[in-house]
């Protein structure tokens, strides 16, 4: 096992997983690793290039093809596809709509997977995803999952895609919440479930700053190691 800390950060969409984990990352000085993000980041190639998911030799071509990287300005962490910033493309609803389906193919989480335990072998990281703690590092240190009220979680992200002047209503991002945890759930390859070491978060009712203040307080104990 290596003497590096991985903190894995699972749950449904828009539970706040990249904002703790964000905040974990700045606050242990770790480094930030956005799961979501690749396999997002996957979907905007295949949506750009019109890769045909359901063809197994285009989607493996496809992916000899992407090279994503994640670079950090003002504690911010950026991703790039092929060199190109695509942070803020990768979370349009086009992508959002397509991002489950590409998820579920074995080959894809494969690869991916096999970047994320890249990733995790050499350094202090957080990563969030739905897979983490069950999938790309079993073994992690410590192990959260995060959930809140389906309600909750779509008003959540109907304000964050306003204020990005998102022309989208209420109801269609409950439904695509609903859509994407019954795919994440159900899904053949690497469903989304709970580590049973796992320590559920529920944030329905905690500010971002009560969730970090949870989060550090389980993490403590293993910083003095």
């Amino acid at each position: 096992m290596n003497s590096n800390i991985v903190i894995a950060i699972d749950g449904y969409s828009s539970c706040g997983k990249s904002t703790l984990a964000k905040a974990l990352a700045k606050k242990l000085h770790f480094v930030y690793v956005d799961s979501g993000a690749m396999y997002r980041a996957v979907t905007l190639y295949f949506i750009r290039n019109q890769v045909d998911i359901q063809n197994p030799e285009e989607v493996k071509k496809a992916l000899a093809q992407i090279h994503l990287n994640f670079h950090s300005r003002d504690y911010q962490t950026h991703i790039t596809l092929n060199d190109e910033e695509v942070s803020d493309e990768i979370r349009e609803m086009k992508v959002s709509e397509q991002v489950s389906a590409v998820s579920a193919l074995k080959v894809v989480r494969e690869e991916m997977v096999k970047q994320q335990q890249r990733m995790g072998s050499s350094k202090n990281i957080v990563m969030d995803g739905r897979d983490i703690g069950t999938t790309v590092f079993p073994d992690a240190t410590l192990k959260f999952f995060m959930t809140a009220d389906p309600k909750v979680r779509a008003e959540r992200r109907y304000k964050e895609m306003i204020a990005n002047a998102a022309k989208i209503t209420l109801e269609e991002v409950f439904e695509n919440l609903a859509h994407r945890d019954y795919s994440d759930t159900t899904r053949k390859e690497s469903p989304l479930t709970r580590a049973e070491d796992a320590i559920v978060l529920d944030n329905t009712e905690l500010t971002p700053e009560e969730q970090l203040q949870f989060a550090l307080d389980k993490v403590k104990p293993f910083l003095s190691n």
